[in-house]
């Protein structure tokens, strides 16, 4: 069949409908995009910090994440901070040091992170140091709140060690205190216990605004060995197929002096993302590419289903568009390198 050029029944194109000439090549295509644009400010690194200060353990569940010990953190992030590197998140894990109903040692002087802190804001001084704040990885029972008997939250007993434990993490060096704890009022007992120390105007918090009672923390869970001893998290984190109950964290953290936002995990939850976005814009926004699905996307990419370099930054860029300020994800090196185009990939 010939295809008649100048037919008169053609469809012409109004000019004004014209997209192609928008992206006819790759600057172009980028000024499309500026909303969606990924720098090394867009990114936060989260890091696992241990006892052992020489000691590097990689992580089974996480192909390509360690745990380190801050010697070996800090040959680790000076790579980091040469490409670019502008703020991390710190976790800390503990082997031999104790477990107990308090969480003792999410606080002691011999907290990896407690102890680490200081080291670090000499050794990179342009870095944003973050810490989460929770109980969990500290706790015999591996919860993020101090328990009844019943096994149920005893709310007000979590609020106070919960400030104690940002307090401490304040005093320590870190610029932001991140509380995962998901309890109710802790945005407040931190924002009182800061003040009442003259660290109120010093130290940011960074809410774990709306975190979801999600099957992709499972990696991390090992990575912190931080997993429940019984029952889950379902009465403190959100339930998936929520979002009323997202906004109202969110309204909730904000009237108690919320600093910056998160929704957690990422993908699945883009709707509340944006809707979060929408509702608070002159916040700062967050959001936590978790663990599973660190592990998702590097063995699709491993098994050949895609390009990891074309997808993880569609990806991130989906995020950026949905909403998000900054990313946490443990891909920060690898898209610092994608950034200064060193990668190899």
């Amino acid at each position: 069949m010939e295809l008649n050029m100048n037919s008169k029944e053609d469809f012409i194109v109004d000019k004004k409908n014209v997209l192609q000439s928008s992206i006819i090549n790759s600057t172009l295509r980028d000024w499309q995009c500026l909303k969606c644009e990924i720098t090394a400010t867009n990114l936060m690194y989260p890091v696992f910090l241990i006892e052992n200060d020489d000691d590097i353990q990689p992580i089974e569940s996480m192909p390509g994440i360690s745990r380190f010990g801050i010697n070996k953190l800090r040959d680790h992030l000076e790579i980091q901070v040469c490409n670019g590197l502008k703020s991390i998140l710190v976790f800390g894990v503990i082997e031999t040091l104790p477990k107990d109903k308090i969480a003792t040692h999410a606080d002691s002087k011999a907290n990896p992170v407690i102890k680490s802190l200081p080291l670090l804001r000499k050794w990179f001084p342009e870095v944003t140091i973050a810490c989460d704040v929770c109980l969990c990885p500290y706790s015999e029972s591996g919860h993020c709140g101090i328990l009844n008997n019943d096994g149920s939250i005893n709310n007000t007993a979590s609020l106070k060690r919960i400030g104690e434990i940002a307090l401490a993490y304040a005093k320590a060096g870190a610029h932001i205190v991140a509380p995962s704890d998901m309890m109710d009022g802790r945005i407040g007992a931190i924002k009182s216990i800061l003040q009442a120390h003259n660290l109120l105007n010093k130290v940011a918090v960074l809410s774990y605004t709306a975190k979801f009672a999600s099957s992709f923390y499972g990696p991390f869970r090992d990575a912190a060995k931080s997993k429940p001893a019984f029952g889950d998290r379902k009465c403190y984190q959100l339930p998936p197929g929520s979002s009323g109950l997202a906004i109202r964290a969110a309204d909730r953290d904000v009237q108690e002096g919320a600093d910056m936002l998160m929704v957690k995990p990422a993908m699945a939850y883009m709707d509340i993302l944006k809707e979060v976005k929408d509702k608070y814009p002159h916040y700062p926004m967050f959001v936590y590419q978790v663990s599973g699905e660190y592990a998702m996307i590097y063995h699709a990419a491993q098994k050949g289903a895609f390009d990891l370099k074309l997808a993880l930054m569609e990806i991130l860029g989906s995020l950026r568009r949905a909403g998000a300020d900054v990313i946490i994800t443990y891909y920060t090196p690898f898209v610092l390198e994608l950034i200064k185009g060193k990668s190899k990939l």
